[in-house]
């Protein structure tokens, strides 16, 4: 398999609005484009930082579609598909396959605690749905309240579209056992940095790339990290993901959610409107604007090392 193009920054795409916060096309491509401009190696689309759990299958088709129209064959695309039932999951793969997409992904489902027999079959489904398309595992303990054990995943790599893992836990050394498990069953898999304030330690335990929710903010910054560790210069690396770390954490201070700030500071970057957050998500609140302002100041700041 041709890793290639699974390596590198691939940020996690916003959900893009309009002024009555239904899905915009045109917003959607602006973001594609600003990003493609930026050097970033691909896309990962209709994740957590696409909100996929407060849209619709129809508006998450809208927004794929929109990515593709301006992105197909310039940057690799992955599309989270997932829903919380087989069915609807399913829809979806069958769409991106037939965008072309480059990979598919899906977390387990969340609410009801299955059995790795139940979310090994849900996975198998959605993967059977999009057969001539990369398929890779989105492992978030943290928010879907089950973890990718080593047992769930030599189960899921009989699949021989199972081509990697997205990990998003905390414990680091997961990249490095998730990787080994794939060398046991006799191949190579990818396996993608999720938490973006440890890019540089996960890409040096051996992560292949990154996908973050993050990147697409200060997309400079993570394509900078990977370029630096590519020359072995771990120590500038290291400093570059300081100052990415700060401006997470004085994202994370707003009253505000992460995104609403994001997509905030993107308009205030770059010109972009990509509208607020879906409900129950919180947009700005009052003094949140200070949070935008210092946000930029910090990414501005982290451009000059």
């Amino acid at each position: 398999m041709n890793f290639e193009k699974y390596r590198g920054i691939f940020p996690a795409f916003y959900a893009c609005y309009d002024e009555n916060g239904n899905i915009s096309a045109e917003r959607s491509k602006a973001l594609v484009e600003f990003l493609i401009e930026k050097g970033v190696a691909g896309l990962y689309v209709g994740g957590s930082s696409g909100e996929c759990i407060y849209l619709s299958v129809e508006e998450r088709k809208q927004t794929l579609e929109a990515v593709m129209e301006v992105a197909k064959g310039r940057i690799a695309i992955i599309a989270h598909v997932a829903c919380n039932n087989t069915k609807d999951s399913c829809e979806l793969a069958r769409h991106a396959e037939s965008l072309g997409v480059d990979a598919i992904a899906a977390i387990p489902p969340i609410y009801f605690h299955l059995p790795e027999k139940a979310i090994a079959k849900y996975w198998n489904d959605i993967s059977a749905a999009a057969p001539n398309t990369d398929f890779v595992i989105y492992n978030i303990p943290q928010l879907a309240g089950v973890a990718l054990t080593l047992p769930l995943l030599d189960e899921m790599l009989k699949n021989p579209r199972v081509i990697g893992v997205k990990n998003s836990s905390m414990p680091i050394q997961d990249i490095q056992m998730f990787k080994r498990e794939g060398r046991k069953s006799g191949r190579e898999i990818v396996v993608f940095n999720g938490p973006d304030e440890q890019f540089v330690g996960g890409r040096l335990i051996g992560a292949d790339g990154g996908i973050g929710g993050t990147y697409a903010v200060m997309p400079e910054l993570f394509v900078k990290m990977n370029e630096l560790l590519a020359k072995g210069d771990i120590e500038t690396a290291r400093k570059v993901q300081d100052a990415a770390d700060e401006v997470i954490y004085t994202m994370c201070s707003a009253k505000g959610n992460m995104y609403a700030v994001a997509k905030a500071v993107l308009n205030k970057r770059a010109g972009l409107e990509l509208g607020g957050v879906r409900a129950p998500l919180l947009n700005l609140e009052e003094g949140d604007e200070a949070v935008v302002e210092k946000t930029v100041a910090l990414i501005e700041e982290g451009l000059k090392i």
